[in-house]
């Protein structure tokens, strides 16, 4: 099971991850680097945090994408994103992002130059059972508009 399908819809992942970084930078932008630090509601990450962990997860969908590629049957290594972000306070908005734009077109490169049975490799989530490399480019896309979604909500507070 995708926990981020329902994000997804009927858009097509690789066209949603192509555009993800520049979206974001757009709205970072926008709303500045001071304003990046102020958390949208009580107990939520702040942009520049969403910016840390797109990053960070970024890294793990370039591991998970390539083991999957590399090894039959490869069995994902999930992780808990609250730990990781206890890390954030050391990062600025620009490092991760910069972190997130180049991974990420790393790995559009990497899954637009894929044949289209390797799409069909399966690969299993300890948590979430049987899935396919497709199923892990559907969840870039998913992810990502489950935050880009935060963002927004964050640039309409500032630009309200």
């Amino acid at each position: 099971m995708n926990p981020y399908a329902s994000y997804l819809g009927a858009r097509d992942p690789r066209q949603v991850i192509a555009i993800t970084p520049t979206k974001v930078r757009e709205i970072l932008h926008s709303v500045g680097e001071h304003n990046a630090n102020e958390p949208h509601a009580p107990g939520k990450w702040c942009l520049r945090e969403i910016v840390c962990h797109l990053a960070d997860c970024e890294i793990a969908f370039a591991f998970r994408l390539r083991q999957a590629l590399a090894e039959p049957h490869h069995v994902l290594q999930p992780f808990d994103q609250d730990l990781w972000a206890r890390h954030y306070v050391a990062y600025d908005s620009a490092t991760p992002l910069d972190a997130f734009t180049a991974l990420r077109l790393m790995n559009i490169q990497l899954i637009d130059s894929l044949p289209p049975e390797a799409f069909l490799k399966p690969v299993t989530h300890p948590e979430r059972g049987a899935m396919t490399f497709q199923t892990i480019v559907e969840t870039m896309g998913g992810h990502d508009l489950n935050h880009l979604g935060q963002i927004e909500k964050i640039y309409r507070i500032h630009n309200a």
